[in-house]
């Protein structure tokens, strides 16, 4: 069973709501609004630069 995690910067009254399931290989994510549509996989490596990204502001 795939345990999705919600985003907790996302709003509790159903707004804008982004959900993650990591594995040891890779990470998926998905749009909670519209998770019919599928979701995105990155490796652990480029989930890890994309964090330290926006960490830094610099998207």
């Amino acid at each position: 069973m795939e345990m999705w995690v919600k985003s907790s910067y996302s709003q509790g009254n159903g707004g804008n709501c982004v959900e993650i399931y990591k594995t040891p290989e890779a990470v998926k994510i998905r749009d909670t609004q519209t998770r019919h549509l599928g979701h995105l996989t990155m490796s652990a490596a480029e989930w890890a630069a994309f964090l330290a990204e926006v960490r830094t502001d610099r998207l």
